[in-house]
């Protein structure tokens, strides 16, 4: 198997000011393309940190992806490093330079002197284009290993790799086959849940299962060869039935496939949210099949008065559901109850009753986190009625105190 290896360069990398999604990004494209890294690292902004971790890895790996470290100003050193470490000069490209300036005479600007650093490459490195940047990216061999280097946006650095360099390397192995990927995306179990109940599966040689943990999702991800589809797709059956009763949405987001179901269905909907703050909203209205759906809704604040009844939460949600639904004059109402402690209550209203339910952390979440758990049960409620499944099920963090079904003959 090839050595792959990719450096993320920055301080603001290094220390956490910023998520490193290029990282992910490459790392799980070039899995599924058959390149998939040895070893992912890390440095800050400084010259010999950068010098030493590309000789390391000259002498380590076969291929490395270098990210970051080709701006004009001074603490963006990949450059500058990448010849040291060839012990090779830096030499002016005529044909980036060029480009640069035409960059800045289309935009009506003269180009800053600093800029003309961004021409200045390791000799006898090979230029990558940069459609839409003034960072190009170059190939060159330090030690025996190919090195890319590649800008640290990551419009342009996506671009880069997609374009030019899974090509290149697609040209040079011929015999690297790439994998496709299946996904299932679960809410409300655990990995060590879903583990238990998909590790007997004895699956064909060249497939292997990988999870992802996100809140407030598990994917179940299958690998297999490209072009396997009558295989894939046997196996991603099976993985369904076995964990059929947390299994939200196949191969999309649980949004989009929840957004997919309100346009397919055609039913209008309302909202009442106290504990979610407008996150259901949100995602209801940032979904382009649901949108055309939504209704009017409220957000009310913690001190809004809605018709207590004896500060049961279920009663409370239940009325405010209904009530919501006419009020609005919608097929569909959803409420997301006060969040008093770590309990709360959330319901559904519908053309053929209403359900509704309180449950109870169990275990501490931050507040968002709690914000993003209740929005998903909600949303996993819609999906649950739109798919005419059973509205209730178990979620692994928290525990049901209460649940109540009230069909439309007894509303009246």
């Amino acid at each position: 198997m090839l050595k792959i290896a990719m450096l993320s360069t920055g301080e603001e990398v290094l220390h956490g000011d910023i998520v490193d999604t290029n990282a992910s990004w490459l790392s799980e494209v070039f899995f599924q393309q058959g390149f998939p890294l040895t070893k992912r690292s890390t440095v800050g902004d400084t010259f010999n940190g950068l010098v030493e971790e590309l000789l390391m890895l000259s002498f380590n790996s076969e291929i490395v992806i270098v990210n970051g470290g080709l701006g004009p100003t001074s603490d963006d050193l990949s450059t500058e490093a990448a010849a040291v470490a060839a012990e090779v000069e830096l030499e002016l490209s005529p044909l980036w330079l060029d480009r640069l300036q035409q960059f800045f005479a289309a935009r009506g600007l003269a180009m800053p002197e600093s800029n003309r650093k961004q021409a200045m490459l390791p000799k006898g490195s090979v230029l990558i284009d940069n459609p839409i940047g003034t960072a190009c990216g170059f190939k060159m061999l330090i030690n025996d290993c190919v090195f890319y280097f590649t800008p640290g946006v990551p419009s342009e650095f996506k671009r880069m790799v997609s374009e030019q360099i899974l090509p290149d390397l697609q040209r040079t192995y011929t015999n690297v086959e790439g994998l496709d990927c299946g996904r299932i995306y679960t809410f409300g179990t655990s990995e060590s849940g879903l583990s238990d109940k998909l590790d007997k599966l004895h699956l064909p040689q060249g497939y292997q299962l990988g999870y992802r943990s996100y809140l407030p999702y598990i994917e179940v991800k299958l690998f297999g060869p490209k072009g396997d589809l009558d295989t894939r797709l046997k196996l991603m059956q099976i993985i369904h039935k076995l964990i059929e009763t947390n299994v939200v949405s196949i191969d999309q987001p649980m949004n989009d496939y929840v957004g997919q179901l309100v346009a397919e269905r055609k039913m209008s909907i309302s909202l009442a949210e106290r504990s979610t703050h407008g996150s259901i909203a949100s995602w209801l209205h940032a979904n382009h099949d649901a949108q055309n759906y939504c209704g009017h809704g409220w957000v009310l604040g913690g001190k809004v008065e809605v018709g207590v009844a004896e500060g049961d939460l279920l009663a409370e949600t239940l009325a405010l559901a209904g009530a919501t639904k006419d009020k609005c004059a919608t097929d569909i109402a959803i409420v997301s109850g006060r969040l008093i402690e770590n309990t709360f209550a959330v319901s559904l209203a519908t053309p053929e009753g209403e359900w509704g339910q309180v449950l109870t952390f169990n275990r501490r979440f931050s507040r968002q986190d709690q914000v993003t758990l209740i929005t998903t049960v909600c949303s996993d409620m819609l999906r649950r009625y739109l798919s005419a499944k059973p509205i209730f099920v178990d979620y692994s963090s928290l525990k049901r105190e209460k649940e109540m079904h009230v069909p439309r003959s007894v509303l009246g």
